[in-house]
Order: C-alpha cells, then structure tokens, then sequence
C-alpha cells in the first residue's frame, strides 16, 4: 500500500512539474522578459482540527475518547502525508490547547475568530477540517465530507475526498456516503475550496474501535492526502 501511494504521489509531482513547463514555454514565448522574473508557488493547505481545550467536542460512547484528541492526532498525520507530497501545511491548532485566551464568556466565538484569523492570513489554496461524528443510532457508521453549498470547488473537493473515504470503509463492509452541505462557520472563513471531514461516528463501537487506533488513523490520513491530490489533479487550471 505504501509502494503505491508513494508511486501514486511520484506521479503527480511530475506531472505537475510537466504542466509547469509547458505553461512556462508557452508564456516565455509570449512575454519572455516577464516569464523568468517569476516562481512558481507553492500549493498552501490549512488543516485544522476541530475543537480543542475545554472544548472537547463529542466523546466515545464505549472508550470515552475525546473526539479533540483524535482529530489533532488524525491532522498531525495528514500534515505530514501533505508534506510529503510537496503541499505547504498551515495548522490552525497544534496543540490539545484551544485558541482562546482563557475558558471564559465566549471562549467558543473567539477561538473560531482565531481560525478564521490564520486561515485568512495564509491566504491557502484549500481548506480541510477535521472531525468526528456522532448519531443517536449506534449502527450509523462511516466517514462523511461536509461542504458549503455555494462554493461548487468545495463540492468538488468534498466529492473527492468523500470516494476515498467510502473506499477505506469498504474494506470494514460499511456502506457508501454521500458528501452533503453544511453550515459550518470554518466552511465560510475564505473562497478557497473548503471541506469539514468527519472522519467517523464515535456513537458506534465499531468506528470508535477503529478511530482510536493509530494505525486507523494513518489510513486515514493517507486517504485524505489521496483525495485532496486528486481534487488538484482533476481542477487544475
């Protein structure tokens, strides 16, 4: 599996590299004064990963996990199967700290200000938030991408990230999800493509079981890293 995620990613990078070059040549020809002043840029993700301090978010119906301390541990490996592939990585949270001064009055509106805050100020080419699920019904299960519905990259992205994760919960015999839109305040902090993940239902023992473990969370984390390559390579302009 490794072998071919890392062909997967060769791949893409020269492909990349392929249409850079030709896009240079074409527009040397045109502006050759212009054309060599310039760099490429680099492709800027923020990852963030949801809740975080007191704000712990949903918890494990059988273990009692902490859905803040599996979403930072999920981004933490997505961070570096991302840089891996060539992406810059920008965090809003790198810590189980939350970005709040201090668990008073409010405390929830400022560390959204915050996320806000650094996802504008990175200016990023795509947004991925990070979280867990949870349902009344402890037989839902699976993973599940949210987008804005007045942003079509951001269904597109959704769209892409949502058939690897269904792939990856094939091989636990769950069924397919569809990815859906959602009013979330992360979705709506810029215009790049924007999607929340939610990784799985921790109201199901199943998904906790799994959620909980670092090997799980690598698979995800590799899925994640698959679909947000194949969102570029399918919209690249």
């Amino acid at each position: 599996m490794m072998r071919n995620k890392t062909m997967f990613f060769a791949a893409w990078a020269v492909a990349i590299s392929f249409i850079a070059a030709v896009s240079l040549c074409i527009r040397a020809l045109q502006a050759p004064q212009a054309v060599f002043s310039e760099t490429v840029p680099t492709t800027t993700i923020v990852l963030d990963a949801g809740h975080g301090g007191v704000d712990g978010g949903v918890v494990g119906r059988s273990t009692g996990a902490k859905e803040s301390e599996l979403n930072l541990a999920i981004t933490l490996k997505l961070k570096t199967e991302l840089e891996d592939a060539g992406f810059e990585v920008v965090l809003t949270r790198k810590t189980e700290a939350g970005l709040y001064d201090a668990a008073t009055k409010g405390f929830k509106r400022r560390d959204m200000e915050k996320r806000r805050e650094i996802i504008q100020k990175a200016d990023p080419s795509m947004v991925v938030s990070v979280h867990q699920n949870y349902y009344p019904s402890q037989s839902t299960r699976g993973a599940q991408v949210f987008y804005h519905r007045d942003n079509e990259q951001g269904k597109k992205l959704a769209l892409a990230l949502q058939k690897q994760l269904n792939a990856l919960y094939k091989t636990e015999r769950v069924k397919e999800r569809n990815a859906m839109t959602g009013e979330y305040f992360i979705l709506d902090c810029c215009n790049a493509p924007s999607a929340i993940v939610e990784c799985g239902f921790l109201s199901s023992g199943k998904d906790e079981a799994l959620l909980i473990n670092e090997a799980w969370q690598k698979r995800l984390a590799e899925r994640i890293a698959v679909g947000i390559v194949a969102y570029f390579s399918e919209n690249a302009s």
